[in-house]
């Protein structure tokens, strides 16, 4: 029976919510699992001393190196990533990073089959970049390079009298000078992606898009998880639900706002979905095992990519992410030639 580990900095399983669903689906599947920290790796005897789900608790136990570990958080030290480098040589990882926004942009727009997608994305170094793009676009948005859950996001529209700065559900008219000195200030703190905004709005006049969560099967093929609207409060201008954002259900959303249309863009979403993770995964040197996938859709019901998630977050759907992750950890230990 192939072993998989699950590897997370927490000691014990109890403090991480998706360690019971994994625990509970591999029983279910017939594979041997084990939980363990970074501090728990032994390479002298290569062994981990984790913890194991037996007759309804965990029962600590010492394993051979997992065929298979499901690197599930970042270290959170030196030490940790020292220890996460050398298991890389003795087991098979099933997650691996993207990259920031303007990486994943950049690949993309060079592959050219989804470049259509891609809303045009620039570095910003100076204010001066921003006043020339507010002069083909009404509006445009500054958000960090590197990932940040929908926090430090801000829209700049500009009118006959002033630039809009809205942060938030924080908004403020400045002059020319003082924009620039705004954003001379972000700029300090870490780098910044300059686009135009793609406004995507429900009929009610809230910013929304779609999270597409993919995961790999037992088979190695792409599969939905799920998809969802997530839809911003009244005075937000970020639907990222840890950022004061909430999730829709899909069906009723899609009705709503697209009506007789609704199953057209469900098909849409699906498919892109599926096909735009296939194209990923030929651009990276490690293939993907899960991906959020967040999309606009625009007044013309064209579809353009946010961003690109490589490790989504999945509150809630634990169950349903390890039905699918635990048989592509089977599937990556056979396609290894690990016997299972």
């Amino acid at each position: 029976m192939v072993l998989i580990g699950m590897l997370h900095h927490r000691k014990h399983p109890d403090m991480v919510k998706k360690a019971y669903p994994f625990a509970a689906v591999a029983k279910m599947e017939g594979i041997d699992f084990i939980y363990f920290s970074f501090d728990s790796v032994d390479f002298e005897q290569k062994i981990v001393n984790g913890w194991v789900y037996e007759k309804g608790k965990w029962v600590q136990e010492q394993k051979e190196f997992p065929a298979v570990i499901i690197n599930s958080c970042n270290p959170k030290t030196n030490k940790h990533s020292l220890i996460l480098q050398r298991l890389k040589t003795f087991a098979i990882f099933t997650s691996f990073p993207v990259g920031n926004k303007l990486k994943v942009y950049k690949k993309v727009k060079k592959a050219k089959k989804f470049a259509s997608y891609m809303i045009p994305s620039y570095l910003l170094t100076k204010a001066n970049e921003l006043f020339s793009l507010l002069e083909s676009h009404p509006a445009a948005v500054i958000k960090p390079v590197s990932g940040n859950r929908g926090r430090k996001i801000f829209f700049i529209k500009k009118t006959a009298e002033s630039y809009l700065w809205m942060d938030g559900a924080d908004t403020h008219a400045y002059n020319k000078q003082q924009l620039e000195a705004a954003i001379f200030q972000v700029l300090k703190e870490q780098k910044y992606l300059l686009q135009p905004f793609i406004e995507c709005k429900t009929k009610s006049g809230l910013i929304y898009d779609f999270r597409l969560h993919v995961q790999k099967n037992g088979s190695g093929q792409w599969e939905i998880t799920l998809i969802y609207p997530r839809i911003s409060g009244n005075t937000k201008m970020v639907s990222n639900v840890s950022s004061g954002g909430y999730r829709g259900e899909l069906i009723p959303f899609l009705k709503d706002e697209f009506e007789e249309d609704y199953s057209k863009m469900e098909q849409k979403l699906e498919k892109f979905a599926l096909s735009f993770a296939d194209h990923l995964d030929t651009l990276y040197e490690n293939p993907f095992d899960e991906l959020g996938i967040d999309v606009g859709v625009d007044q013309y019901q064209r579809l353009w990519l946010f961003e690109v998630n490589w490790r989504p977050g999945a509150k809630n759907r634990e169950f349903q992410v390890a039905q699918r992750m635990l048989p592509y950890c089977r599937y990556l230990a056979e396609t290894k030639g690990i016997i299972v």
